[in-house]
C-alpha cells in the first residue's frame, strides 16, 4: 500500500508542476479559481520558503492545517504558545482558502510569521521542507496523516503531535487499507482527542500515546467572540431589519443554496446575510441569481447605499465569517450536506440557534449540541423553514437556548493551555 501510495501521489506531483508551468494549457485553463490557485501555489511554495528568514536562534514550531476550518483549532494554540515561550511560527495548509485569508494579515494577527502551501507529500519535497524549515516540534491539526512527512519526522527524532483528533469506528484506521495510516499513528508523540470515545477506540489499535483535551475551537470562538470587531456596511443593513437577520455562513454546496434562497425568497418580509464559502464570481454569481428579492455585494455598498429596500446583503470577501456572526439572530451553517460540515460553534458563542445539514458524524460539537437542544439538524427547505418560523416567533425559546448555547462553549472551554504545556514541556518530563 505504502509503494502504491508513492507512486499515485509522484504522478499527482508531476502533473501539478507541469500545470503550475504551463497556464496556456487546456486543463489548466478548465480548472475553477480554487484549484488554480492551489496549483500556482505548489508551483512556489518551495521557493517562497527558502526565501523566508526564520534563522534567529528561537525554537520553530511547525504547525500544519488542512483548510481554514482547522486554522481555528490551531490559532488558540498558536496564541497560546506564544504567551509561554518566545518562538518563530510557522503555519501551513493545503487548501487555498486558509493562504488567502490569512496571507495578509500579520503575526500580529494570526500569532504566526510566515504562512505556506505544504508542499506536496513526495519524498523530495518533504527532505527539502524540512532541512530548511528544521523544526523543533510539528504539530498537525485533526486529521492530517500525511505519510512521508511522518516518516521524516521520525527519522529525524522530530518531536510530532496530532492536535484535536476525532476518532470514529468508520475512520480510516478501521478499514482493510488502514494498516499504513495505523503505522503513521506511532508517530505522534502525543495526540490530543476531543473526547474519551476517540481515546478508548485509539487503544483498540494499540495507540496509547493520547490524552483527552476537548477542542480548542471552543477557545477560539470564545477570542472571537471578545475581539472588537466593526463592520459598518453591516451594521447599516442590519438596523434596517426590525426583527434581527438570519445568517448563512459557509455556504459551499447546491443543497446549501437551495435551502437557504428558498427560506429567503419565502419570508421577502425578513433580512438574511449569506456568506458564501467560495467568493469567486462563479459562486457568488449563484447566490445573486437563486434570491427573488433586491440583493447587494458587501463590495458594492458605500456610505451612500440605502438599504431599506435590500433583502439580502452577501458577502464576497472570506476570513471575518466568525466575527459577522454576532450580528444574527438566527444561523443556518453549511457544508452539512457533505462529510466536511464546517463550524457550528462559531456562531453558539454569540448565542445563536444553529441549524445544519445530516452529515455529522465526523464532528463531536454538532452532536453534542443536538443534545443540549441549541442545534438543530435540517434535511429539507421545509425543515428548515419550519425551525426558523418557530424560533423567529417564540422569545422565550429563543432566549433559552441563547442562554444554554453560550453556557455550552464555555463549559466546553479551557483546554488550550494543557495542550501548549504539554507540548512544550513534555520532554523536560520525560527527561526528570
Amino acid at each position: 500500500m505504502r509503494c502504491i501510495y508513492n507512486i499515485l501521489l509522484n504522478i499527482f506531483t508531476d502533473i501539478i508542476c507541469w500545470l503550475s508551468r504551463n497556464h496556456d494549457s487546456w486543463l489548466y485553463k478548465r480548472m475553477g479559481r480554487k484549484i488554480r490557485l492551489f496549483i500556482d501555489g505548489q508551483g512556489t511554495t518551495l521557493q517562497e520558503i527558502y526565501d523566508c528568514s526564520l534563522c534567529n536562534g528561537l525554537p520553530t514550531y511547525w504547525f500544519h492545517a488542512s483548510s481554514l476550518g482547522e486554522y481555528g483549532i490551531a490559532r488558540p494554540v498558536i496564541l497560546e504558545m506564544r504567551k509561554q515561550q518566545e518562538c518563530n511560527i510557522l503555519l501551513t495548509f493545503f487548501s487555498s482558502t486558509g493562504i488567502e485569508a490569512l496571507k495578509d494579515k500579520g503575526v500580529e494577527r494570526t500569532g504566526v510569521d510566515y504562512v505556506a502551501y505544504l508542499p506536496l507529500d513526495c519524498k523530495k519535497n518533504v527532505k527539502a521542507f524540512l532541512d530548511k524549515v528544521q523544526p523543533t516540534k510539528a504539530i498537525f491539526i485533526k486529521s492530517e496523516y500525511w505519510l512521508n512527512y511522518l516518516d521524516e519526522l521520525q527519522l529525524r527524532h522530530i518531536p510530532t503531535y496530532l492536535v484535536s483528533a476525532y476518532i470514529k469506528p468508520s475512520s480510516v484506521f478501521f478499514k482493510w487499507y488502514g494498516k499504513i495510516y495505523r503505522e503513521a499513528l506511532q508517530v505522534y508523540q502525543n495526540i490530543f482527542t476531543q473526547d474519551t470515545e476517540s481515546q478508548k477506540l485509539l487503544e483498540e489499535l494499540g495507540i496509547m500515546n493520547s490524552t483527552v483535551m476537548g477542542d480548542p475551537l471552543y477557545d477560539n470562538a470564545i477570542v472571537n467572540g471578545n475581539t472588537p470587531y466593526k463592520n459598518e456596511v453591516i451594521e447599516r443593513f442590519v438596523a434596517t431589519a426590525s426583527e434581527g437577520v438570519f445568517i448563512a455562513g459557509s455556504i459551499d454546496t447546491k443543497h446549501d443554496l437551495e435551502l437557504t434562497a428558498a427560506l429567503i425568497n419565502n419570508h421577502p418580509e425578513h433580512k438574511f446575510i449569506i456568506v458564501p464559502h467560495e467568493v469567486d464570481k462563479t459562486h457568488v454569481t449563484k447566490v445573486m441569481f437563486a434570491l427573488k428579492e433586491k440583493n447587494i455585494l458587501h463590495s458594492e455598498c458605500t456610505e451612500e447605499t440605502d438599504y431599506s429596500d435590500i433583502q439580502t446583503l452577501i458577502i464576497d470577501y472570506v476570513g471575518d465569517l466568525a466575527k459577522i456572526y454576532r450580528y444574527g439572530k438566527l444561523t443556518y451553517v453549511g457544508g452539512g450536506f457533505t462529510p466536511l460540515l464546517h463550524s457550528v460553534i462559531e456562531p453558539s458563542v454569540y448565542g445563536l440557534p444553529v441549524a445544519f445539514g445530516p452529515k455529522i458524524n465526523r464532528k463531536a460539537a454538532p452532536q453534542l449540541m443536538i443534545k443540549h437542544g441549541i442545534g438543530t439538524m435540517v434535511t429539507s427547505a421545509k425543515e428548515l423553514d419550519k425551525w426558523f418560523c418557530f424560533l423567529f416567533n417564540n422569545d422565550i425559546a429563543l432566549e433559552r437556548i441563547r442562554k444554554e448555547a453560550k453556557q455550552f462553549v464555555i463549559a466546553s472551554s479551557g483546554k488550550t493551555e494543557g495542550v501548549v504545556k504539554s507540548i512544550l514541556f513534555s520532554d523536560e518530563k520525560r527527561k526528570k
